[in-house]
C-alpha cells in the first residue's frame, strides 16, 4: 500500500487529543487525553505534506487547532511588527506636509517679488517715456536757442574763412566780426 492511500485512510485528530508520531512513514495517530500548550508544532509525515494528494486527486486539509494565548500573543507580535511602519508613515506624511508648505511659502514670496518688480518695470518704462518726449522737443531749433541764451552764449557775427588756391597762396574771404560781448552795448564791442 502507497503512503497516499495510508494518508488518506488516515483519520484527522479529535480536538483536546495531540498528534503523534508512530513511525517515519506512517501518518500521524491521535493519543486522546493529551494536548500540547506549547513547544513546536509536529512535524508531518510525508503522507500529510501539501504536495502529495490522496487517491481522489484532492490535498487532504491541514489540521488546526487553538493554543490558549496564541491570539494575543500574534495580536501583540503583529502590533511590534507595525509600528515601525505607520511611523514611517506618519513621519512621511508629516515630512510632506511640510515640504509642501515650504514650497508653498517660497512661491508666495517668488510670486510677491515678481509683482514688485513689474511695477518697477512700469515706472521705468514711463521715465524713458518722458526723458524721449524731452529729447524730441528739446531738439527743435527755438528750444536750442532759448536754452543758448539760459547758458549764456550769444551768437556769433559775421565769419570770415581762408581759400587756398592751386599755387599755395591763401586768400581772405569775408570780414570777420568778433561777437558781442553778453551784457555790454551793442555799440561797443
Amino acid at each position: 500500500m502507497s503512503a497516499a492511500a495510508r494518508a488518506s485512510r488516515a483519520e484527522p485528530t479529535p480536538p483536546g487529543e495531540r498528534a503523534t508520531r508512530t513511525s517515519p512513514s506512517r501518518p500521524l495517530r491521535a493519543v486522546p487525553g493529551r494536548t500540547r500548550t506549547t513547544g513546536p508544532a509536529p512535524r508531518l509525515t510525508p503522507a500529510r505534506t501539501a504536495s502529495t494528494r490522496t487517491a481522489t486527486g484532492r490535498t487532504p486539509a491541514p489540521e488546526l487547532r487553538l493554543l490558549p494565548g496564541g491570539a494575543a500573543r500574534t495580536r501583540r507580535a503583529d502590533a511590534r511588527r507595525r509600528a515601525p511602519f505607520a511611523l514611517a508613515l506618519v513621519a512621511l506624511l508629516v515630512l510632506t506636509t511640510i515640504g509642501l508648505l515650504v514650497l508653498n511659502t517660497a512661491i508666495a514670496v517668488n510670486s510677491l517679488r515678481a509683482t514688485e518688480l513689474r511695477t518697477a518695470n512700469a515706472e521705468k518704462a514711463e521715465e524713458v517715456q518722458e526723458l524721449e518726449q524731452q529729447v524730441v522737443s528739446g531738439s527743435t531749433p527755438a528750444q536750442l536757442a532759448a536754452a543758448a541764451v539760459a547758458a549764456g552764449l550769444v551768437p556769433a557775427g559775421a565769419a570770415g574763412h581762408l581759400v587756398v588756391g592751386g599755387d599755395g597762396t591763401a586768400v581772405l574771404r569775408g570780414a570777420p566780426e568778433p561777437a558781442p560781448v553778453p551784457g555790454a552795448p551793442e555799440g561797443e564791442g
